[in-house]
């Protein structure tokens, strides 16, 4: 092999090394024919390599350049004085030192690494045979005197376990698993959004430093565990309905490992993208953190429209409890704060991967910015929700019940109680104190209703009432609002426009079998009904319409009021029941619009514009709260869309990275 020294640096002249001696004793008879350049340079030197083609800003005793040729091997440079400190220190002459990193640079060369333990084990026996040929003792001896990494420390041989357990194909496996598992812990009831932050960085940093190598299948299958982990331990509580009457849990127990199964194939291919996405795409590092979050934030408002859509619990929800962070989605929804906490956590990730490269904090004070103007803006949203309260006075109405008591396949057991949660229902809002308008939650009413029908309730109250019933017409049956006035007389009727899939409809036909089967309504609408004198405005939503942004308010229209009735007795004390109540805060504070918020087993609650909880009733409370709301408006969210906002963030994500591409291009 020939052997091209370059001096720079002219002390290096008084040491008497044979390079190509050195050289050649590293390489088998097949590079014969090979040329590599070793550069023979001073720390001033190399730190400004160093800092050029690794960011790191400090000298250091050797530098491969790999060419991936066999003929032309690459180049090596090596610093005389961190050679020479190096040697002093370990008591050896700078020619055997010097001879370790000639020899240890054609190893990098040839494709050696010592990134993981096994490689580094591996290039260290290479290395000591080399310069035992050479009459130069090994030179990790003193590994074995004086020991000075983790392993050495109580616990090092856990520790080392654990490295080497982690860094395999089932310990990655495993780490996903756990990442996913809690990413969930940051949501209602639990809170705990740091958890929810350190699942997406462990993910991500996994993603980043273990994946480059394989196929794009292989990252696929690797990353699959952590989102179909993520998505059970979100949403395990749907199958809690199948247990809650019995007659239905003898029909539907057998769908509850298949429910399981699915949940977690759905979850694995809905938030395997933004990890493939890091793991396969060749980005700056410091771009790498938009990339992120923008597939984040796509898949979230893919998840809005996609089949039937369910875009429950998106990452913003982790910070509702914040009032000031909760309200930055009066500017850019639940969307643009999923952005801008996913970014977050993927920039710090990567300067906790590598602090040394500045555009890391560039990109991470990027995220920050587009933050802080998400909070004032909400600091303006919080300012702007309040009011006089000169509203009606509303009574919401929560039965309380079980679902056995409210259903039951038994037709004589059913009629008694219907009769007996009507009387209940009357008999709770009966209670002493005035209102001027009273509602009751979804499917309060058990009966079904058809056009003429007179609302008894309402009748014996002598009050106004919101209610929700299954209502019949031309041949179809609807998941209703009705609202009545104190004479009986029904004056509107609005149905649920988007059902639950499994739940009142069948999405796949009779091919999984479903209680029931509803027709759809028409869509958004505004209600005006007259209380105490006053016209009150407001936008009905049954259910879980109310989880969808754009969903329930007209264009250009802003109501007084959304009244939300609902149902979550199917899921009990679950996290389910408090996702869904944030589900709800969340809207509140997209739109700009105080809820009324009716449920019939809890939680029903009186929720401003902010999204602050003014007050409710706990889960499974028999009882009525009293209240009123006011402070309307229209946000920026809400005047812009949904969809208006996806396309913000995703030229903004855009012009960020071209930004930080071009200054990293300049810096090099």
């Amino acid at each position: 092999m020939r052997v091209y020294v370059n001096t720079k640096d002219k002390r290096w002249k008084k040491y008497k090394i044979d390079f190509d001696k050195i050289a050649n004793a590293a390489v088998s008879a097949k590079y014969n024919n090979a040329e590599v350049s070793i550069t023979l340079v001073g720390d001033s030197e190399i730190r400004k390599i160093n800092k050029k083609y690794r960011k790191i800003d400090k000298p250091t005793n050797v530098l491969s350049f790999e060419l991936s040729d066999d003929v032309l091997l690459g180049d090596i440079f090596i610093s005389l004085d961190t050679v020479k400190k190096e040697a002093d220190a370990e008591g050896i002459s700078v020619a055997e030192h010097t001879a370790h990193m000639v020899v240890h640079g054609i190893l990098h060369l040839l494709g050696y690494d010592h990134i993981e333990d096994k490689d580094a084990e591996k290039m260290e026996n290479k290395e000591t045979n080399i310069l035992k040929k050479l009459g130069y003792k090994n030179p990790y001896a003193n590994k074995v005197d004086v020991c000075m990494g983790p392993e050495c420390c109580p616990g090092g041989k856990t520790i080392r376990w654990a490295k080497r357990f982690f860094g395999g194909a089932f310990g990655r496996t495993l780490l996903y698993i756990i990442f996913g598992a809690i990413c969930s812990l940051g949501f209602a009831p639990f809170y705990m959004w740091w958890w929810t932050v350190v699942g997406i960085c462990g993910a991500y940093l996994l993603s980043v430093k273990c994946l480059p190598g394989h196929t794009w299948l292989g990252k696929f299958f690797r990353i699959f565990p952590f989102g179909a982990v993520y998505a059970i331990s979100m949403f395990w509580w749907v199958l809690h309905s199948i247990y809650v009457v019995p007659e239905l849990a003898q029909q539907f127990a057998v769908w509850t490992i298949p429910g399981v199964i699915g949940i977690g194939l759905i979850g694995g291919l809905i938030f395997v993208w933004p990890f493939l996405a890091i793991s396969s795409v060749r980005a700056n590092p410091a771009c790498r953190p938009f990339l992120f979050a923008t597939v984040w934030t796509v898949v979230l408002w893919f998840r809005e429209w996609l089949l039937t859509g369910f875009p429950w619990n998106p990452i913003s929800n982790i910070a509702i409890e914040n009032v000031f962070v909760a309200n930055s989605m009066s500017l850019y929804g639940a969307l643009g704060l999923t952005f801008v906490i996913t970014g977050l956590c993927a920039a710090f990730s990567e300067i906790l991967k590598n602090r040394r490269i500045v555009m890391n904090w560039f990109s991470l004070l990027l995220f920050v910015g587009i933050g802080a103007i998400g909070i004032i803006c909400g600091v303006r949203n919080i300012n702007a929700s309040n009011c006089e309260n000169d509203f009606p006075l509303i009574r919401i109405v929560q039965p309380g019940q079980s679902a056995a008591q409210k259903a039951t396949h038994s037709r004589t057991a059913a009629i008694q109680n219907a009769n007996y949660n009507i009387g209940l229902m009357t008999y709770i809002a009966s209670s002493e104190g005035e209102y001027d308008l009273a509602v009751f939650p979804e499917t309060a009413y058990p009966f079904v209703m058809t056009n003429g029908d007179i609302m008894s309730v309402a009748r014996l109250l002598s009050k106004p009432i919101v209610m929700g019933t299954n209502y019949y017409k031309d041949g179809n049956l609807y998941n209703s609002l009705i609202v009545a006035g104190p004479d009986g007389a029904v004056s509107n009727v609005y149905s649920k426009s988007h059902l639950v899939p499994f739940g009142e409809y069948r999405p796949f036909g009779n091919l999984i079998p479903t209680p029931g089967q509803l027709t759809p309504g028409d869509g958004p609408e505004m209600i005006n009904i007259k209380i105490a004198g006053k016209d009150f405005v407001f936008a009905p939503a049954v259910c879980y319409e109310i989880i969808f942004s754009d969903s329930l308010i007209p264009n250009g229209k802003t109501p007084d009021a959304i009244i939300n009735i609902t149902n979550d007795n199917w899921f009990g004390k679950t996290p389910g029941t408090y996702q869904h109540l944030d589900m709800v805060r969340r809207y509140a504070i997209e739109s700009g619009v105080p809820v009324v918020r009716a449920n019939y087993s809890g939680i029903s609650a009186f929720i401003a514009p902010t999204g602050n909880i003014i007050s409710d009733l706990s889960v499974g409370i028999s009882g009525y709260t009293d209240g009123s709301v006011c402070g309307a408006h229209k946000t920026l969210y809400r005047a812009l869309g949904r969809d208006m906002w996806m396309m913000i963030i995703f030229i903004l994500s855009c012009l960020c990275t071209i930004w930080i591409s071009e200054v990293s291009r300049k810096r090099d």
